[in-house]
């Protein structure tokens, strides 16, 4: 444990990296790639590029440095980050240039305001913290390998087949190149790729979500073709994997990791994706749908949907059928902005967002588990619509695979 001294000194002084974290991220990380070059393999350049590693690295350190005595109080971002260190091969001993490094960018940016003994005092919390992450990330790695079908690091996996699920989404489903068992999973859980994309001078790491439920020979993933727009450029990683990865090529993956997973409660579930503009929400909730209809066939389940129109709806047939054939399946559609072919009540129920007032109309009760992912917007206004219903925090669940963890609290 910390001493009382080093508590104070830490706890003290979160303010001020709070106000200079985003340039104690950027010159960590500059610092960092100078050491160990290396890293470039570990870490998202996109992220890098858009400056969102080094956003979160800030919102981690003063997040920790805040909640210093009572850990528990991140919880769920710890988990998170660990999940992912688990997932990307961070390992122990990876550690200790780390702290050294975050320490020297904190002297950097601060200069003088960072005395001898607020230095000392971080390091000391950094320890304790670390410590945490390590604990953690040690049983992740063996519960992990342990299981079976599970191994550590990236195993090869050939694509059994390429399917094409709207314009821009294509499901990649995955065999192990070897013919062993793979390790079953939790649906919202996701896969870690290590892209080795031509032309491109370091491995890119990508997480994609599990679209289907577990229990199969195969797992499969449902990746959305980034196009350049708004002077963002085209994803390096989506359209390699569209365009030129083709069946019966070999990709190498991390085992499926994640703690946005579903909970089998016997309250009824709604499920709430946004997808078409920016990243691609479905993934996930799908996993759950699917694992739900074949697991829980008596628990109700809603499963509300927002896409630009019906080009951009992926998996719209394959809801559609499920709704269909199952009783406890409700599923609703909204279209922002419908093509002149989308009819209203066919194709889709709603012009125009997911909001409160459609929640109230279409969820039975709102005595109900909540799942929800989509871009960070789509996420920020379904959380403040389910607050806005008083849906108590421990019945919210939602995924941000940006680093940053956790909604509202940049």
């Amino acid at each position: 444990m910390l001493d009382s001294k080093t508590i104070e000194i830490v706890q003290s002084t979160v303010p001020v990296l709070k106000e200079y974290s985003k340039q104690i991220g950027k010159r960590f990380y500059e610092l960092l790639f100078e050491k160990a070059p290396d890293l470039y393999n570990m870490f998202n350049q996109t992220n890098q590029r858009r400056g969102i590693q080094q956003e979160a690295l800030g919102y981690a350190v003063y997040a920790a440095g805040e909640h210093i005595t009572n850990l528990e109080a991140i919880k769920p971002v710890i988990e998170r980050i660990s999940q992912k260190h688990r997932a990307i091969g961070v390992k122990a001993e990876q550690y200790p240039v780390v702290g050294e490094t975050l320490l020297q960018a904190v002297k950097d940016v601060l200069g003088d305001t960072a005395s001898d003994e607020i230095i000392e005092a971080w390091g000391q919390a950094y320890g304790y913290i670390a410590n945490a992450f390590i604990e953690l990330e040690e049983a992740l790695y063996e519960e992990t390998e342990s299981q079976p079908g599970g191994w550590e690091g990236y195993r090869s996996f050939y694509i059994d087949k390429k399917v094409e699920e709207s314009d821009n989404v294509t499901s990649f489903y995955l065999k192990a190149k070897n013919e062993k068992g793979i390790a079953s999973y939790k649906a919202g859980q996701y896969l870690t790729l290590a892209a080795n994309v031509p032309g491109e001078k370091y491995t890119h790491i990508r997480h994609y979500s599990l679209s289907e439920a577990p229990g199969k020979d195969y797992y499969r993933i449902s990746v959305k073709r980034e196009d350049a727009h708004d002077g963002a450029p085209a994803g390096i990683v989506s359209n390699y994997l569209h365009k030129q990865v083709q069946t019966g090529d070999t990709l190498k993956f991390s085992a499926p990791a994640g703690d946005f997973v579903l909970d089998h409660s016997e309250l009824p579930v709604v499920l709430i994706s946004g997808g078409g503009g920016i990243g691609i929400g479905i993934t996930p909730l799908l996993s759950m749908l699917n694992t739900i209809v074949e697991k829980q066939p008596t628990c109700k389940v809603t499963f509300l949907h927002a896409s630009i129109n019906s080009k951009t709806h992926a998996f719209k047939e394959h809801v559609a059928q499920l709704n269909r054939n199952n009783e406890n399946v409700t599923s609703f559609i909204c279209y922002s902005s419908p093509n002149e072919g989308d009819r209203l009540g066919t194709d889709f129920d709603k012009e125009g967002y997911i909001d409160l007032e459609l929640l109230q109309s279409v969820v039975p009760s709102k005595e109900a588990v909540f799942y929800f992912y989509g871009s960070i917007p789509f996420m920020e206004a379904i959380l403040k619509a389910l607050r806005r219903w008083d849906i108590p925090n421990e019945r919210i669940h939602y995924e941000v695979f940006s680093p940053v963890a956790i909604l509202g609290e940049k």
